[in-house]
């Protein structure tokens, strides 16, 4: 199955949380001190929230998939498009661990494909230092930074 990935960055988790439940007429399927997450099933989007963030708003979009290879094949037809990312593997991030492709659109919204491997039970520290793009240029490449500094699945 493949499920659209929203992530937002919100300043208060509990109003959020009310807000969302509401909007879904959902519960969230995990609530941690900064972070909640909805696996809605229609539409199938998995659907997170979490504070402290430097930016409020629209974190990154993403994919999450079943296997790697569904995740390696969207890399591959972006690859192919000449539309650079960078790939994780085993990267703790949220409350998960998962296998990562992450890449920018022309707009500098970031996009996430992943496939979540395990949970964890702390906050993942995030990808990795010194995440490389020459996609669109050195304002993007800046845009990406910021925006990986704050993943989750």
């Amino acid at each position: 199955m493949q499920r659209l990935h929203i992530h937002v960055s919100v300043p208060n988790l509990e109003k959020s949380i009310q807000f969302y439940n509401s909007l879904f007429h959902a519960e969230p399927s995990v609530t941690k001190e900064n972070y909640a997450k909805w696996m809605l099933d229609s539409p199938a989007v998995n659907f997170a929230i979490s504070t402290g963030r430097n930016k409020v708003g629209l974190n990154h979009l993403g994919f999450q998939f079943d296997s790697d290879d569904e995740v390696n094949a969207v890399q591959d037809r972006l690859s192919k498009q000449n539309y650079l990312g960078t790939t994780e593997k085993n990267a703790d991030c949220c409350y998960a661990n998962s296998n990562k492709y992450w890449t920018i659109d022309p707009a500098g919204i970031a996009w996430e494909q992943f496939h979540t491997l395990d949970t964890i039970p702390t906050y993942g520290a995030g990808p990795s230092k010194g995440l490389k793009f020459k996609a669109f240029g050195n304002k993007t490449l800046i845009k990406m930074k910021n925006s990986l500094s704050a993943c989750c699945s």
